[in-house]
């Protein structure tokens, strides 16, 4: 039985279509775009304008310590002199549950939220955000936990404290109920209103914003705070940002049945048992260590975090092994971004693009950047870039496609930078933030450079497709190990094209205490 499950990629389409009351008739008579929303205050203030970039942060305390924390107060200082918080994803961990919002997202961030003096008080499914925080989906946000299991982290904890084993996923009861928990926090839950005239009304208040495709949901900071669907797009200071939900078209293709994918097969088989025994074999230590001692708390950190990461590359396994002819890819998404870019770039006042979802198609963070799942997601993404191209043709002057494109799911805090992929998302900017919070990961020991084979009528070969020109991420061992926790602050300067400067911020765990730093390094483009 699985640690962990994740729904099937159609399930989670229509779960999500039914809660936001997909193209209701009467949303339809009233000439609303679901997929858009208009920011109060923020589209008309001017061209120069700052946001935040945080991600994979939805972790409980860590050992006693909670990074995610850390991170929220180091974001304070720049709550006043910033538009909007973009989140990539990973809100709650480990499994989505609504029985973590209050640990895991309000009480950290609880000055972005109306009533946050008393954090206490605040309901998951009643939050105001005074400074919007616009997430994404991440895996983890769709999650369940099988009953079996939730029934024996609950019965266990008694044992465990009594071993003072911090063997702690934030696990409860029960997991997401497929991404339920996600949608009643963050979006406009429309499956609440019995009848026509409920919405009706509802529709009257909040959809009133008016765009050139129509009325849309008007977000209110301090008052109002939903957002209109799963994935949605919104417009601030001429930059068109386009938030996804990767969760839909990452299913990697089936494997072929012929010899070679057969061999595969075996060897992904292979692969996931040995996963297993090493699960078995972090499991059996932990009775072993002592949570008071700093350094033993140090080794039970990071059997959590390992833990994590065999759950994750056995579920990537498992999609490759399940992968076939049925498996679902959310093409009305994809080619939803293709015709909502394709406007964009047909539309004067827009001056640049920024794209955000939760898994990184380039990446060097070692659990990652090899995934089935990465693979997918960069092939379905190319597909929609190479589409627009064509469809924009010399509108772009030689500039790139999108601006810039955010990530999470890897833990890290990484830029990127594409070279000649062959395709139109060749020369642009990436940067993975995933790292405010959950357990951080290493680079890969193959190094920066990410290589890509290619197929002609010549035969193949393989070439650098992109370069990581910034990693950080977990270094050192023992209690000489470094875990810097990191976010992002985006200045968005004026000018056509726009110019954008980047600034991390790092709050470092080392010695068994923090240290904040300064930008280790702007970059600009």
């Amino acid at each position: 039985m699985r640690f962990v499950s994740d729904p099937p990629i159609s399930i989670k389409i229509r779960k999500m279509k039914e809660r936001v009351r997909w193209q209701n008739p009467l949303i339809m008579q009233k000439g609303i775009d679901q997929t858009r929303m208009v920011i109060e205050d923020a589209s008309d203030d001017g061209s120069e304008f700052s946001f935040l970039v945080v991600g994979d942060s939805g972790s409980g305390n860590h050992q006693g310590y909670n990074p995610q924390r850390q991170i929220a107060e180091l974001m304070l200082e720049h709550k006043e002199n910033s538009r909007f918080v973009l989140h990539t994803g990973d809100v709650v961990y480990l499994v989505g549950s609504s029985e973590y919002y209050q640990q895991n997202f309000i009480k950290p961030y609880r000055e972005f939220l109306l009533g946050g003096e008393h954090p206490e008080r605040i309901a998951y499914d009643r939050m105001i955000f005074t400074l919007p925080i616009l997430p994404v989906p991440g895996n983890h946000d769709y999650y369940d936990l099988p009953f079996v299991f939730g029934l024996l982290a609950q019965t266990a904890l008694p044992l465990r404290r009594l071993l003072k084993s911090q063997l702690d996923f934030d696990i409860g009861w029960h997991g997401s109920f497929q991404g339920n928990a996600y949608a009643q926090a963050f979006l406009d839950y429309l499956k609440t209103f019995q009848n026509q005239a409920e919405l009706d009304r509802h529709l009257d208040r909040h959809y009133i914003a008016k765009t050139d495709t129509g009325r849309c949901l008007l977000y209110e900071p301090g008052r109002f705070t939903r957002l209109p669907n799963r994935y949605y797009t919104f417009r601030c200071g001429g930059i068109d940002f386009f938030a996804l939900d990767s969760n839909t078209f990452n299913a990697p293709p089936p494997l072929p049945a012929t010899r070679k994918g057969k061999a595969f097969r075996r060897e992904l088989e292979k692969r996931r048992n040995q996963l297993e025994q090493e699960k078995e074999q972090i499991l059996e230590t932990y009775s072993t260590f002592n949570s008071d001692s700093p350094e033993e708390a140090e080794h039970i950190n990071d059997l959590n975090a390992k833990l994590e990461q065999i759950e994750e590359l056995k579920l990537d396994i498992d999609k490759q092994l399940e992968s076939n002819e049925t498996t679902v890819t959310d093409f009305e998404q994809l080619d939803w971004l293709k015709q909502k870019l394709i406007e964009s770039w047909h539309t004067k006042e827009v001056r640049g693009r920024v794209i955000y979802f939760h898994h990184p198609p380039y990446v060097t963070e070692a659990t990652k950047w090899h995934q089935a799942q990465t693979l997918a997601v960069r092939l379905r993404l190319r597909q929609v870039l190479d589409a627009v191209s064509s469809a924009v043709g010399s509108l772009t002057e030689g500039r790139p496609l999108v601006d810039l494109i955010l990530n999470g799911h890897a833990h890290c805090l990484e830029y990127l930078r594409t070279g000649d992929t062959g395709h139109a998302d060749s020369n642009l900017n990436w940067i993975v933030c995933g790292g405010s919070g959950y357990s951080l990961r290493r680079q890969r020991i193959e190094g920066p450079e990410l290589m890509e084979t290619f197929e002609d009528a010549k035969g193949s070969y393989t070439r650098k497709v992109a370069e990581s020109l910034l990693f950080v991420g977990r270094s050192g061992q023992g209690l000489e190990k470094r875990r810097p926790y990191s976010f992002l602050r985006i200045d968005v300067k004026d000018g056509r094209p726009p110019k954008f400067i980047v600034r991390p911020f790092i709050a470092e765990r080392i010695h068994g205490k923090w240290q904040n730093s300064q930008p280790i390094l702007d970059f600009r483009f």
